[in-house]
């Protein structure tokens, strides 16, 4: 019981735990927004919002290529929701954040002779053991 008591107290297990609830509350977000709002603009559009009557028949074969469509156009607007109220809000904060931030002094360079990577303090190449300057 130890043993598992230490699995499920691990930070990764519990990250994971919340990413999941979040992801299906954030998931039911984003299908209602789809099918309440952004179906019934295409619908005010376009004149029809379900295409779940198209279908052809080969052999009483019955193929529901509307329903098709259907899914379709409902991955494209969860994919398209997804990307301009998420991805892309996010995708801007991070490049303001990091726009402050000065990069980090280089810890390594490259030797003029052998074109190797050496510590920036070395005076001398350890592959070619060419006198660098200083």
């Amino acid at each position: 019981m130890k043993g598992f008591k230490a699995f499920m107290l691990r930070g990764n297990v519990l990250d994971l735990a919340v990413a999941v609830v979040m992801g299906a509350a954030f998931g039911a977000v984003v299908t209602a927004l789809v099918k309440d709002l952004l179906t019934p603009l295409i619908a005010a559009i376009v004149g029809k919002p379900d295409f779940s009557g198209i279908a052809f028949t080969i052999n009483n074969s019955k193929f529901l290529i509307g329903d098709f469509i259907n899914a379709l156009i409902s991955f494209l607007l969860i994919g398209a929701a997804v990307y301009f109220f998420v991805v892309l809000p996010v995708n801007k904060l991070m490049a303001r954040i990091k726009r402050g931030e000065h990069p980090p002094d280089p810890t390594t360079k490259i030797c003029p002779e052998c074109l190797s990577e050496i510590p920036i303090a070395a005076r001398r190449c350890r592959f070619c053991t060419v006198e660098l300057a200083k």
